[in-house]
């Protein structure tokens, strides 16, 4: 049993004395103890040794204590064990080499064997696992398939990822492909994360908000929806779409335990446009946390005031920025802890 179960509580939709509290890209950059671990080892080495992804993972937990750990790792593992090669490049991002871009290039893409492709992964949820001793639970992610579509047909980072837009209208067949092969290596990913340990999962659709809402139904949410109904027998699901709020509707109609909501959203059009009756995570600016740590702190208890304390998740609206204060972020922690509705 986990001791502090506030977060899958919430999840489930439980009355709580105060919501959980966690941050997205909370394992990392930001924290000097790191900056150390980084200093000697690049980036897919820090993802695929699991003695140092446990330990990035527990490294925030044990200096702030938030309710829920979320495993160091990284969406583009997906499709590195798909056959594309990805890079990591220091001041530029993700970069690959070979991308996407025709039919033959989506027939060379395979699905596949995640135990064996990824099981490092699975090897440092276990690690993980022990140095948390069922204090608090573990959350896995992964990347949408429209998300990761978007990296593996642009080639790198974009503002509006206009390549991977047009590949998927110029060549649908092919982009729907691609998409169907990426969504089954996640759900059989995922899957695998379950049964290694992770105690709930989240799907990342960081790119979500590039397409119009009718594109958003074709190309993203039908495939996340056929992860949630894949996952849901086997743990909580949160659905995050940044710049999603015009899906949150349809979302919410889902079997997912939980949607995540970014800053643009304001929590009564959020609770208002998902009928009330989901758990919903975030969605503090993470810009805000360079305000003062006790302007941070009266933000937090409004954030919860206006979201309610029940079906409630608190989180940032995206990852954290890696030049914030220690000390603001320990103040978003400590607001949340120290909550009386």
């Amino acid at each position: 049993m986990i001791k502090n179960d506030l977060f899958l509580r919430a999840l489930k939709g439980e009355t709580v004395n105060r919501p959980p509290v966690w941050m997205m890209r909370q394992a990392g950059r930001y924290l000097p103890e790191f900056m150390e671990i980084k200093a000697k080892y690049d980036f897919f080495t820090r993802c695929q040794t699991p003695e140092l992804a446990s330990e990035i993972t527990v490294q925030p937990i044990r200096r702030y204590g938030m309710d829920a750990a979320i495993l160091f790792s990284d969406i583009l593992v997906i499709p590195q064990a798909m056959n594309i090669e990805v890079e990591m490049k220091p001041n530029f991002g993700p970069y690959l080499p070979h991308p996407v871009r025709s039919q033959k290039d989506v027939d060379n893409v395979i699905v596949p064997d995640v135990k064996e492709a990824l099981s490092y992964v699975y090897e440092a949820i276990k690690a993980t696992k022990e140095k948390l001793n069922n204090e608090i639970p573990l959350i896995g992610f992964a990347g949408s398939p429209w998300t990761i579509l978007c990296y593996c047909v642009q080639g790198q980072g974009s503002k509006n990822f206009d390549k991977a837009k047009e590949f998927c209208f110029t060549n649908p067949i092919a982009a729907h492909q691609l998409l169907q092969k990426i969504t089954d290596t996640t759900i059989a990913y995922l899957k695998e994360k379950v049964k290694a340990g992770c105690n709930a999962v989240q799907i990342f659709d960081s790119w979500g908000g590039m397409l119009s809402p009718t594109d958003y139904q074709e190309f993203s949410w039908q495939y996340i929806n056929q992860i949630i109904e894949a996952l849901k027998d086997d743990a909580p699901v949160i659905a995050f779409g940044k710049g999603c709020w015009f899906a949150l509707g349809e979302m919410a109609k889902s079997n997912a335990s939980a949607l995540g909501v970014d800053w643009t959203c304001s929590p009564k059009n959020a609770r208002y446009l998902t009928g009330g009756n989901i758990t919903l995570q975030g969605n503090f600016d993470p810009t805000r946390l360079f305000s003062p740590p006790n302007e941070i702190k009266k933000m937090v208890h409004q954030m919860i005031d206006e979201f309610g304390k029940d079906k409630y998740i608190v989180n940032l609206g995206h990852g954290i920025l890696p030049n914030i204060p220690l000390d603001n972020a320990k103040a978003f922690i400590d607001a949340v802890k120290e909550y009386n509705a």
